[in-house]
């Protein structure tokens, strides 16, 4: 009984996990344009505002990791 609610358990939880894994994302044309927007704008305000040399290392980690 206690080895059929294991089995049960997992038989729930592996959907859950293929979906959180998922395929690897590939950027479309729409995602490419806004992160070139995305830099366009970070100039212009570096232009008008320079940052600091902790803002663009802190800058360079978040897109490190990927963070926006």
């Amino acid at each position: 009984m206690k080895t059929l609610r294991i089995l049960a358990g997992l038989a729930m939880l592996l959907p859950t996990l293929m979906l959180a894994t998922g395929c690897p994302h590939h950027k479309g044309p729409a995602e490419r344009a806004g992160q070139k927007v995305d830099r366009a704008k970070e100039k212009v305000e570096d232009t008008v505002d320079p940052k600091g040399p902790a803002e663009k290392a802190g800058r360079k980690v978040d897109k490190a990791v990927g963070d926006k």
